[in-house]
């Protein structure tokens, strides 16, 4: 049996992969991935999602250059849950210029941005419109 093979993908054929930085432990980010991403990134050691906005694959910092090195793959016991622990390179996971997606706090009744942008948007994605 193949080891894809025992992915419990959604209906869609994807499924949610949690990434987290190797020596910090914090999570960065949260994508999709289907099998044929997941492969890729299980070859390559380095991060392959799915971009259900774009309908494709999108390889971690084919833009920005903040690729994502894989050191780790794992599933949780459900078998519907990727993580991978990864060398975040250039210290930027999210789009907004920081390091984290998860850069929002909810203090009392309001979300609050506890990080700071590392490096303007702008600059990172010279023909992006986000």
């Amino acid at each position: 049996m193949n080891w894809l093979d025992e992915i419990h993908f959604d209906e869609n054929g994807l499924i949610p992969a949690i990434t987290q930085e190797v020596g910090s432990g914090k999570i960065l980010m949260m994508a999709w991935m289907n099998r044929e991403s997941l492969q890729l990134t299980a070859e390559k050691k380095e991060a392959v999602y799915w971009s259900r906005s774009r309908g494709k694959l999108w390889h971690k910092g084919e833009e920005s250059g903040h690729t994502q090195k894989v050191v780790d793959i794992r599933f949780d016991c459900d078998e519907d849950v990727i993580l991978l622990k990864v060398e975040q390179r250039g210290g930027i996971a999210c789009h907004t210029g920081r390091e984290s997606c998860f850069y929002r706090q909810l203090q009392g009744n309001r979300w609050v941005e506890v990080e700071e942008v590392i490096k303007d948007p702008k600059q990172i994605y010279s023909n992006k419109t986000k």
